[in-house]
């Protein structure tokens, strides 16, 4: 199966191989609330501990999906899993290996009594070599996890995550250790270990390629890019260091007709599959192949204006929490990850902005498959200093690395209002965090847009974000109808009395057409919604509805200066209920409906997209 088409359930698509296996499902589990598990060895081999329940993997044991659902807070806990031989057995020259999607937020682990790995970051992807951990001869082995997370540090990225024992406002439950899919994985010693690709529409691709280990021969890194099985490329390069750059050049690009039809855009998510082979030079021996996929496309800003393949594009976003009923920040698999795709893109939107947290990559495939502009986002920590500054500039770059290929990623968002960074415009400590994270940010990934801080108190941001919950059509069109009304704005507190601009960069860079505005919160309607839920605009009827939420979006649109929007929210989520669809996943109107208020056209007739 080529990697473009598959079907969403291998949890890494843009590096894919065959020999894998998921160990989701049922583990033994319990709670460590005394902290005594790894005094009394509840790792070691034929050792008991308190694995006194089961539980449901890859679901956090506050969701009711988990088989457990309890939300009381404990702060740490443990997993046992038992994973017969064949499914770890490791020929000469392989290693054995246990990915894990993301375990919230201290883990250890475990194989057979052996430690095998350490991880910090709630969101982030690890993996143990298990290889030389295998008790020889057993026909089975026990892979255990200790996985420590604490409420009640708030230097700790944790998103939407409540620090308080009940959700409130716009905070939900916490989850706690294994949220994404554990699987293994049976690979060459001698491998690709991480793989980007950096389009240039022009020309082709760039990629880069990291080797498990310095090559003791010479290797060959060849690379075939492929689109509907018609070869476009193939390049090959001779390494002797653990990391590789193969500028692949595709022909067709020089035509720039037949360059139309190669380009990744939502309307047009043309994928080309890639395969990626590695041999000893002497021998001809091949020591691992993957495939993969590249979206040929650029993003950046200019002339006012989010720039798509180098031309003028309309964002049409809508914010989504990625909090599910019954799993809370994890999700049910590859139908629900593509069905919620489907559904923006049902309902007139170009794009999403995934809140407060690193979604599966899986999501990203559909994403990149069906053609969805994603903003990338990270969950925040909720105080400012050392530990939450390393915390949270470790798992970003993390995520950077682990999502700077897909296609459909095409704007970074390390920091939220100030969220973590509270006092940005008088604290220069503040600042200078605001102005790393996005040049850091810019160093690993050139190639797309940072915002130093969205919402407000911006430093050096390639995109104005503006947040604005005004339920008043008209104050939004006195606000950003023109350019004199968003100097105004810029001149004095913003909508949610917190300066836009905090350096005079900023300001330069948007009176340049360099750092285009957009509205990137509004909206957050109700529709009967109960007294106990939280909203910023609460309507009683569909009729009232429907009128409010088509004067806002036509308020935005008909302003000349804003390049695009992020509506609140996706779906209801806990007990905020903002969303265009109930937490059911129905929505509030008939889809032709939200999709005419949300593009102003009527089905069939031209977009706003430029």
């Amino acid at each position: 199966m080529r990697a473009s088409e598959q079907d969403g359930t291998y949890p890494r698509p843009i590096l894919r191989r065959e020999r894998w296996h998921s160990l989701d499902g049922v583990w033994e589990f319990g709670y460590d609330d005394a902290g005594a598990g790894e005094r009394d060895a509840w790792f070691a081999e034929g050792g008991t501990g308190a694995f006194d329940r089961e539980i449901t993997v890859p679901y956090p044991p506050e969701a009711p999906a988990s088989g457990i659902g309890e939300t009381a807070p404990h702060r740490v806990v443990w997993y046992r899993r038992r994973i017969p031989h064949d499914v770890l057995a490791a020929g000469p020259g392989e290693r054995a290996l246990v990915h894990f999607g993301a375990v919230d937020h201290r883990a250890k682990v475990w194989l057979d009594g052996r430690p095998v790995a350490e991880h910090v970051g709630g969101q982030t992807p690890f993996t143990a070599d298990v290889t030389d951990a295998l008790r020889p001869g057993a026909d089975e082995h026990v892979l255990v996890v200790r996985a420590e997370d604490d409420p009640a540090d708030l230097a700790q990225p944790r998103g939407k995550q409540d620090w308080q024992d009940r959700p409130h406002a716009v905070w939900y439950e916490r989850t706690t250790g294994i949220w994404q899919t554990v699987w293994t994985e049976t690979v060459a010693a001698q491998r690709v270990t991480d793989l980007a690709w950096l389009p240039d529409p022009a020309r082709g691709v760039l990629a880069e390629i990291t080797l498990a280990a310095t090559p003791a021969v010479p290797l060959s890194v060849e690379i075939e890019l492929s689109l509907d099985g018609e070869v476009l490329a193939r390049s090959t390069t001779e390494t002797g260091t653990p990391r590789s750059r193969v500028d692949v050049v595709i022909p067709a690009l020089r035509n720039g007709i037949d360059r139309e039809d190669l380009l990744w855009s939502p309307e047009r998510p043309t994928l080309i599959d890639a395969r990626v082979t590695v041999r000893d030079t002497g021998t001809g021996a091949v020591l691992d192949t993957v495939d993969s996929y590249v979206g040929l496309r650029s993003t950046g800003v200019g002339r006012g204006a989010f720039l798509l393949n180098d031309r003028p594009y309309y964002v049409r976003s809508v914010l989504n929490q990625g909090y599910r009923t019954d799993t809370l920040i994890a999700n049910s698999g590859t139908e629900e990850l593509r069905r919620e795709v489907e559904l923006i893109k049902a309902m007139g939107f170009n794009a999403v902005r995934v809140h407060q947290k690193a979604e599966d990559p899986r999501f990203l495939y559909w994403a990149d498959r069906l053609g969805l502009l994603v903003w990338g986002e990270t969950g925040a920590a909720y105080e400012f200093g050392t530990e939450a500054v390393e915390l949270l500039t470790r798992e970003w770059l993390d995520l950077v690395r682990r999502d700077r290929s897909h296609p459909s990623v095409v704007t970074w968002v390390p920091l939220n209002e100030s969220w973590g960074a509270s006092d940005i415009p008088h604290e220069s400590a503040q600042r200078h965090y605001s102005l790393a994270l996005a040049h850091l940010t810019r160093a690993l990934d050139p190639t797309r847009p940072v915002l130093s801080n969205e919402g407000w108190e911006h430093t050096d941001s390639d995109i104005l974000g503006v947040h604005d919950y005004s339920a008043d059509p008209a104050e939004l069109t006195r606000r950003y109808g023109d350019a004199a009304a968003v100097d105004a704005v810029l001149a004095g507190p913003g909508p949610q009395g917190r300066v836009l601009a905090v350096t005079e960069r900023q300001l330069t860079r948007y009176a340049a057409g360099d750092a285009p505005l957009m509205i990137t919160e509004f909206g957050g309607l109700s529709l009967r919604a109960d007294e106990n839920s939280f909203s910023y605009t609460r309507t009683s009827s569909d009729t009232q509805y429907a009128a409010l939420l088509g004067e806002l979006f036509a308020a935005l649109r008909s302003s000349q200066v804003v390049a695009g929007f992020c509506y609140t929210q996706f779906m209801d989520t806990a007990q905020e209920t903002n969303g265009l669809l109930f937490p059911d996943g129905s929505p509030k109107l008939p889809l032709e409906t939200i999709r005419q208020i949300v593009t102003g056209v009527k089905e069939g007739g031209p977009t706003q997209d430029a």
